[in-house]
């Protein structure tokens, strides 16, 4: 299966929610895992090991569910599965790369590119979403 050109706007979308969905999984076990190795039962326990993750799991959370309702909107008006994969690939590889190359010594360049992607994908998901608003309503 080309998941390009085979997959349904809905399967398009289902992928990379799925995707984002289960690196908040992996980015949260992190966290109970700094938490559990360091000994901390809330929140970070002034460890920054915890800290980091915590933040790490945090940014990811604030970002990814607006971009999982974005597809998920977008599919539902039948938005073409190839700009689903853009918009999904951008905002899932953006929060990985991030996830992956955030320090807490220093800005990182994976961090730029890692924030760029998201908001780039949200930013076209939102414009998408308020374009369609209008034109869906001249057609229906």
């Amino acid at each position: 299966m080309n998941i390009l050109t085979d997959m349904t706007h809905a399967q398009a979308a289902a992928l990379w929610s799925g995707l984002m969905i289960l690196l908040l999984v992996v980015l949260g076990a992190r966290v109970a895992m700094a938490r559990r190795g360091n000994r901390v039962v809330l929140g970070d326990g002034g460890n920054a090991q915890v800290l980091l993750a915590s933040r790490v799991f945090g940014n990811a959370a604030e970002y990814i569910p607006a971009g999982i309702g974005a597809l998920a909107v977008l599919a539902m008006l039948g938005m073409p599965a190839y700009v689903l994969h853009i918009l999904g690939a951008a905002l899932f590889f953006g929060r990985l790369i991030h996830a992956v190359t955030l320090s807490d010594t220093r800005p990182t360049v994976g961090r730029v590119i890692g924030m760029s992607l998201t908001w780039l994908s949200l930013l076209l998901a939102g414009l998408m979403l308020i374009v369609h608003a209008f034109v869906g309503s001249a057609h229906g």
